[in-house]
């Protein structure tokens, strides 16, 4: 039943389109198994159908049906084409001799199965199903019996996750814990076939739930200018959750249109005027940002209301508004407060946004004129702000001209955020006055860009060292003439260097990033269809279509496109060859953070025909704070050079005795952007090139604990203790009263009084246990208490000089805090005749290491409690202050008493006994008066006798 809605809702689709059009696909619309055992399904759309020309190698089921599937046994590459009255495309079908065919399913609680697309049931092929179809129970049985079973690895932390056995149902469970900075998840299964049949690996996102605004009826529609083309914003981290646009209505969906809800305005807020003129949309997290003749509204589930001057930003004239277009959670997911969330600009002022919506305003025209040295009288505007793949810059795309008669000058600044520094760059376009320039800057190391008008499409490539307009291989650059008059509709870049440039008419460009040629591809949909380009769950581009006029349930449709198939298809007829065979990395992040000590390997390989010359290139581009060496081998066989290259990331700086401390650790940190590549590609080649950050500085994630302590498991309660004045260090007149605070010192330890303890400190972060700490390491009681010793004297530890002491660095800083007198900050080893003084030897050593065996012991006899702060020393060690809390419980001889006190006490007693002694003596006494002059008993009186 829900086959035939879906069949009837698409040749609805089609009967709304007039031009003849054709495409291919299959029952799956994962196309990464598209191979000889896949059945393809051909689809006509038009009048003039009267058969399709298929190869030998290939079988059509109805050869003349305009609907029709085809199955191609041999692979390689297939001619196929429709015979009609007007010659259309013929495509190039790839066809290829894979032995993966099976998928992975798996549902929102991560129930995996088996799945065979071409024996798979309806629901699994729309990603409806909830337990697996029959034939694909029996094919995950058959798979678990041969060995298989599913792994989830996550990409951003290299997280590993295994499901528990196989339950009755023929399924796998997995439990694993949501995140919001590790939400690109890989399921992948061990190499076992069936039939000659593998498994694909299948990426997806799992997030927390993003919900959908959903207003009552009684809201009135927001929509875009009548005949404006549709307009899609997505989450930059989930593009499943998405924002549509139309001149009708604007939708909100989070599972890619599989269901949706109208996004609308409460009533009288918009007059009839403004709720039809959204000039553009931003999606956050769950809120929605709307710009409205010149005025921003901000949407939430409760509300809609203006953003104005109660926010920092004006409440009219602006222009536009931006947004993160990369998703980098690893490096802005710790610092989310401090960076803005987008950018809004004027005529002549640019503001900045933060996460509480609150604007800053971030730069202004005369300013901007200044970077330029442009003189008062000459004209700039701000034509579009923008975010680059570095987190820390933003670029302002600004138009220049003198008398602005009929061109102006296109220029770009940039603004670090790290160093707050424009940059004016290299670049200089000329357009014509009225053209409208909009711009995207591409994930690659290097700021590398496209911008486009209504008919042309440019680009900036290496560091803006190469400037130009693109162009087809006949020279054409106007895409209007190819397409028909249509104008330039939107531009999408996806992760792997892949960008499509739509037109309004639907027609497809296709450009690689680093290569100024454009190439259109074969025409995909109908030029009437009201369409936009979207990305889906795995970050390919798919094709969302709107319909206004069908059933309000299927007015949106989200088609997948193979852009891979398609570019093979045009590829075939080019001479345009790769230059090389494969090129390989082990680069599975794309984010690396870099401490002191750290490095970071990489490992790139590139197979090419023999004398052919190629080499593997490192671009970086950010900070200057890296040295990387480079280790490469050469083999060379049958014809193939095989070049292997180690790629170390390391820094050399020795921070141990500087005066400026602090300052060469800022000096020394920072975000570098590395792209490595080979030195010669072309738009055939396949591969990803790997482009990934390495952050240098502090990673807020890690911490140290003592081994043996840890104060997430103690359940005591809070306590209290006196510490006597006389084991203080400051010698105070009074005893300290002590609450220990088992939140934050965690659980003591119990040690014998004669039991000597040496710590032993454990590096963590985020993901657990990293290392045992190697470095140098200083401690010292938090309260105050000094009636402890180390057992080792500097001389025994090697010192040639005097080592530094408590004692020492508290009388060299005088009133200053603790945990600031000693540190990496003014660490000065003893083990150098060139570093400090010579001294007494004999003294104890108060410096701790993993293996120099130097350890607490305690000088008194009686029981006590100290509670230590550890701080490493190392300089060299990280640029994070490592500290931890520890408590030590010395059991001893209770505490002497003062031998006044006791005498007191003594004294105290004894009057007390005595006081008793005579009290009793006088009470006694006069009861034994009393018994003997007045008897107990009187006698009896006589009676007389009658």
């Amino acid at each position: 039943m829900l086959g035939r809605q879906v069949e009837a809702v698409l040749l609805l689709w089609l009967s709304c389109c007039v031009l003849a059009v054709w495409r291919y696909s299959m029952k799956s619309t994962i196309y990464s198994i598209f191979s000889t055992r896949s059945s393809i399904i051909l689809e006509y759309e038009g009048d003039t159908f009267k058969s399709w020309d298929i190869p030998e190698g290939c079988k059509v089921q109805n050869k003349s049906s305009p609907k029709t599937l085809l199955y191609c046994k041999t692979p390689g590459n297939h001619k196929i084409s429709p015979i009609n009255i007007n010659d259309e495309d013929e495509r190039l079908l790839t066809v290829d001799s894979s032995n993966i065919c099976f998928l992975w399913y798996y549902t929102v609680i991560i129930t995996i199965w088996v799945y065979d697309p071409e024996n798979a049931s309806p629901e699994e092929l729309q990603w409806t199903a909830k337990e697996p179809s029959v034939n694909s129970m029996v094919l995950t049985k058959q798979m678990n019996t041969l060995g298989q079973y599913p792994v989830i690895y996550t990409l951003e932390k290299g997280l590993k996750y295994d499901p528990g056995p196989l339950t009755p149902d023929g399924t796998w469970i997995i439990h694993l814990p949501m995140t919001s900075d590790d939400i690109i998840k890989q399921i992948r299964g061990n190499k076992v076939s069936f039939q000659d049949c593998f498994i694909a690996s299948l990426q997806f996102l799992l997030t927390f739930p993003m919900n959908v605004i959903s207003d009552p009826p009684e809201y009135e529609p927001l929509s875009l200018p009548a005949g404006s083309p549709l307009l899609a914003s997505w989450h930059t981290c989930i593009p499943t959750f998405v924002l549509l646009a139309t001149e009708h209505e604007t939708f909100q969906t989070n599972n890619s249109f599989q269901t949706w809800t109208k996004v609308r305005a409460p009533p009288g807020v918009l007059t009839e005027a403004q709720r039809h003129s959204l000039r553009d949309v931003i999606l956050l997290d769950q809120r929605i940002l709307f710009l409205v003749e010149g005025t921003i509204y901000l949407k939430t589930k409760d509300s809609f209301k203006i953003i104005d001057e109660n926010n920092g930003i004006a409440g009219t004239g602006i222009l536009g508004f931006s947004k993160r277009r990369w998703c980098q959670i690893r490096y802005l997911y710790k610092l989310a407060s401090k960076k803005s969330l987008l950018f809004a600009w004027s005529k002549d002022v640019v503001y900045a946004g933060y996460t509480n919506l609150r604007f800053l305003v971030f730069t202004t025209i005369s300013k901007l004129k200044d970077v330029l040295k442009l003189s008062p009288g000459d004209t700039l505007e701000i034509m579009t702000v923008e975010y680059l793949w570095h987190p820390q810059e933003v670029a302002f795309m600004l138009s220049h001209c003198t008398d602005c008669s009929t061109i102006k000058d296109v220029r770009i600044v940039l603004f670090n955020s790290m160093h707050s520094k424009y940059v004016l760059q290299d670049f200089d376009i000329q357009v014509a006055k009225e053209t409208q320039l909009d711009c995207r800057f591409l994930l690659s190391a290097m700021p590398d860009m496209i911008l486009w008008d209504g008919h042309s499409t440019y680009y900036s490539h290496n560091n803006f060292t190469e400037v130009g307009i693109i162009e087809t291989d006949s020279g054409n650059t106007n895409l209007s003439l190819i397409a028909e008059g249509s104008k330039v509709h939107n531009v999408v870049a996806d992760t792997t260097g892949n960008i499509l440039v739509k037109m309004e008419n639907n027609d497809l460009f296709y450009i690689k990033d680093g290569i100024a040629e454009i190439v259109p591809l074969s025409r995909w949909v109908n030029t009437t269809a009201e369409t936009a380009l979207v990305l889906d769950k795995s970050f390919q581009v798919n094709i969302l279509h709107y319909n206004q006029n069908l059933d309000e349930k299927y007015q949106l449709h989200l088609q997948s496109y193979p852009l891979v198939l398609e570019l093979q298809s045009k590829n075939k007829g080019l001479e345009d060859m790769c230059p090389y065979l494969t090129f390989q990395h082990d680069v599975h992040s794309q984010f690396y953070h870099l401490d002191k000590g750290d490095s970071l390997t990489v490992w790139t390989q590139i197979v090419y025909p023999e004398n052919r010359g190629l080499d593997i290139l490192v671009d970086y581009y950010g900070s200057n704070i890296l040295t990387w060496t480079q280790n490469t081998e050469y083999e060379i066989a049958s014809g193939f050079c095989t070049k292997s290259m180690i790629t170390r990331f390391f820094q050399t700086t020795n921070y141990e005795s500087v005066k400026n401390y602090y300052d060469l650790e800022k000096k020394n940190t920072g975000l570098t952007l590395i792209k490595i590549r080979p030195s010669e590609y072309t738009r055939t080649c396949p591969t990803v090139i790997p482009v990934f950050e390495i952050s240098v500085g502090c990673d807020p994630t890690k911490y140290i604990q003592v081994q043996g302590f840890n104060n997430t498991r103690c359940h005591r309660r809070d306590f209290s203790y006196v510490i006597d004045k006389e084991l203080l260090r400051d010698s105070p007149h009074e005893n300290l009263k002590v609450r220990y605070e088992v939140a934050k010192y965690g659980c003591p330890r119990t040690v014998d009084m004669e039991e000597m303890f040496h710590p032993v400190v454990e590096l963590y972060d985020e993901n657990g246990f990293i290392k045992i700490v190697d470095a140098n390491f200083i401690l010292w009681e938090v309260h105050g208490r000094n009636d402890y010793m180390y057992n080792s004297t500097m001389q025994q530890n090697g010192c040639i000089n005097e080592a530094q002491t408590w004692d020492i660095m508290i009388e060299e800083n005088p009133g200053v805090p603790m945990e600031d007198i000693w540190g990496p900050q003014n660490y000065r080893p003893c083990f150098s005749y060139a570093i400090g003084t010579p001294g007494d030897l004999s003294q104890p050593y108060e410096i701790i290491n993993y293996s120099n065996k130097n350890a607490l012991k305690w000088s008194s006899s009686y029981a006590a409690m100290y509670v230590y702060r550890l701080k490493v020393l190392d300089p060299n060690y990280s640029f994070c202050n490592l500290t931890t809390y520890f408590a030590i419980e010395s059991l001893g001889q209770i505490p002497r008493s003062s031998i006044y006190l006791v005498a007191a006490l003594v004294f105290v007693l004894m009057l007390t006994f005595i006081s008793v002694l005579v009290l009793s003596y006088f009470w006694y006494s006069k009861i034994y008066r009393r018994f003997i002059i007045e008897p107990l008993h009187k006698p009896p009186g006589k009676q007389k006798k009658n």
